[in-house]
């Protein structure tokens, strides 16, 4: 019988992405069960049929410190019921791959004699396997790798990332949402790249956020979609060879299954959360003091993104593309 592993991760469908490697490998060993939003059980079904999902909304992920922090309305009561549900099965390894007390503690109140993490404010004393920071010039995925290292399992180097095999398609999905603001390219000059890629005879299937589908249709796009759950999103990404967006979890979902992307960066580093896939691209935003700002700009106006213009990003997109999914050769007109 394998050991049984809880591994946390509460965050975004983008943190939950690079975690994958690590839920892979570890259910190799270990009887995994993985603790996060309700999201992530769109994910298990399709990609970690093995491993149970205990799905967990916490309240201090919410967005804004504001929202973060009105303890009276925390749901305490589902809280106490979480504790007994990650107390039952006995587990007997326990990791989060966030330097954050909170986790540190959830890891403590499961009972379990092995506990991963990196710690932080006085978080060690909920730790049995306090770990050293990996690099800070180096991609989060390293997290989860020093974790697996301890573990005893064979991870490889982010650069070296593919969690599916890659895919073969020939459309080019250009998703112009993200989950803040800050992190979304003006839209009317993602509209300038469709334009320019059409021009290249690419096939483009266009996605976006539900508030963004009105100015699309405005545009001329009849077509473009809205995806409103994971599952919707993974859908429309079959025959798709290469995939352009914002610093999102879609890009993070695309290389997931095995898409190369080409990701537009604003406010957040590349070297930390550039899509794990051999093949990724992006487009690193204009210098700012504030960098990297959390999505918490202190501008009017994200200027690290909005001031990247598309005569910047079209020759590097076009490169891409002709290394990924060189454009169709038109026929010759009839005599």
């Amino acid at each position: 019988m394998k050991p049984k592993l809880l591994a946390i991760e509460l965050w975004g469908v983008g943190d939950l992405a690079i975690a994958s490697k690590f839920l892979q490998k570890a259910s190799e060993q270990f009887d995994v069960t993985l603790l996060a939003k309700p999201f992530a059980r769109d994910l298990q079904a399709r990609f970690w049929p093995a491993i149970k999902v205990i799905p967990f909304r916490a309240p201090w992920t919410a967005f804004g410190f504001k929202e973060k922090y009105r303890l009276l309305s925390w749901p305490w009561r589902d809280m106490a019921g979480l504790m007994q549900e990650l107390r039952r099965p006995k587990f007997d390894v326990v990791v989060s791959a966030r330097w954050d007390p909170r986790d540190h503690l959830l890891l403590r109140l499961t009972g379990a004699k092995r506990r991963f993490g990196f710690p932080r404010m006085g978080s060690r004393f909920f730790l049995t396997h306090p770990l050293a920071l990996p690099d800070p010039n180096h991609h989060r995925y390293e997290y989860w790798r020093t974790i697996g290292t301890g573990l005893g399992l064979d991870m490889p180097p982010a650069e070296a990332v593919q969690l599916s095999p890659r895919q073969s398609g020939r459309i080019v999905i250009v998703h112009t949402g993200a989950g803040q603001p800050i992190r979304v390219w003006p839209l009317d000059r993602y509209q300038k790249i469709v334009t320019h890629l059409r021009a290249q005879n690419y096939v483009v299937r266009i996605l976006c956020n539900p508030e963004q589908r009105k100015w699309w249709l405005q545009a001329g796009e009849t077509a473009v979609a809205t995806p409103a759950t994971i599952t919707d999103l993974l859908n429309h990404m079959g025959d798709v060879g290469a995939f352009v967006g914002n610093d999102s979890g879609p890009g993070h979902l695309a290389a997931f299954l095995g898409i190369p992307t080409f990701t537009l960066f604003g406010p957040q580093l590349p070297a930390w959360f550039v899509p794990l896939h051999p093949a990724a691209a992006y487009v690193d935003g204009k210098a700012c003091p504030y960098k990297p700002c959390s999505d918490s700009c202190r501008f009017s106006a994200p200027h690290c993104l909005w001031n990247i213009t598309e005569d910047e990003v079209w020759p590097q997109l076009a490169q891409f593309l002709q290394r990924q999914i060189p454009p169709p050769i038109p026929a010759p007109a009839l005599a």
